[in-house]
């Protein structure tokens, strides 16, 4: 097979140019940390990142569940306890109320402080938390309890269920009707009627039976919600471990080794600079030059 000079600086140009794709690639690494920059670089490890990557994004998503879940069940526990304090006082009050010591002017005073303790009570009962109501079932738009104590009647105790981890939905919100019912601001209304227009000491004491029913109702309810709470915190825990195990396999599948990269780099480019050397010599003064 008879070689031209042709023949020579085309094989020559051609090395020289794969050459420099070869750096090409080994700069793309550098600059960016990855392996691959296309999916045409490895079509397997592209089609395993988009895998990875989706399972990433799921775990990260349903740690912005979680996040929603802590906002709920915190401020739940937090108005449950408000309004325990509160029902504890109501009763303090109506004990003293039913002492056959205290005189009409001082039961004025005690129903007026009832009255607002219930009128707080409501203002608990209709706790917004980022534009939503959070004792109204799955009816977050509207308030359960009108402003005189009614319950609404759009008022619902359906669950509001948030999925925290694949397949795995927890409940966020109380059963309100066991706290905020419509039983509690009625007995609360007619103990006021009661200590304004004068009633016995016997029946003032009637109402703390129903007192302790409301404080049992509301220590049970938040005691259900602490036990959610805490299966909520363990799986808070398991996500956080899915997170850090999935951005591994990901680092894993697509980071460049830069020590390697680095390394690869400078061989290539001693490499190319004897290929341009090479190419110089390859280029000789040929009859051509002389004839002129």
């Amino acid at each position: 097979m008879r070689v031209t000079q042709s023949m020579l600086t085309g094989n020559m140009l051609r090395n020289l140019s794969q050459s420099y794709e070869r750096m090409g690639k080994y700069q793309d690494q550098l600059a960016t940390g990855k392996r691959i920059n296309r999916p045409s670089d490895d079509p397997v490890v592209a089609m395993k990142g988009m895998e990875y990557r989706t399972n990433l994004t799921e775990v990260e998503q349903f740690k912005r569940n979680l996040s929603e879940v802590y906002n709920w069940m915190d401020n739940s526990d937090a108005a449950l306890d408000e309004a325990g304090q509160a029902l504890h006082r109501i009763r303090e009050l109506t004990v003293q109320a039913s002492n056959g010591t205290y005189e009409d002017g001082q039961r004025s005073a005690i129903a007026k402080e009832i009255s607002q303790i219930r009128d707080h009570l409501i203002d608990i009962a209709n706790t917004k938390v980022a534009g939503k109501y959070i004792f109204n079932g799955n009816n977050t738009t509207e308030a359960p309890v009108t402003g005189d104590g009614a319950i609404a009647a759009t008022a619902n105790d359906n669950p509001v269920e948030i999925e925290v981890s694949k397949g795995i939905k927890v409940r966020t919100n109380i059963t309100p009707g066991n706290v905020f019912s419509q039983g509690l601001f009625t007995d609360l209304k007619d103990l006021v009627e009661k200590l304004e227009n004068g009633a016995s000491e016997d029946e003032i004491s009637a109402y703390l039976s129903n007192l302790d029913t409301h404080m049992d109702n509301n220590t049970a309810e938040r005691a259900e919600l602490g036990a959610r709470y805490n299966r909520v915190e363990m799986i808070s825990d398991r996500v956080a471990e899915q997170e850090v195990i999935a951005s591994r396999i990901l680092s894993d599948n697509e980071d460049a080794d830069m020590e390697r990269v680095i390394t690869d780099l400078k061989t290539q480019e001693s490499i190319h600079r004897a290929a341009l050397a090479a190419g110089a010599r390859i280029i000789q003064p040929t009859l051509m030059d002389f004839l002129r």
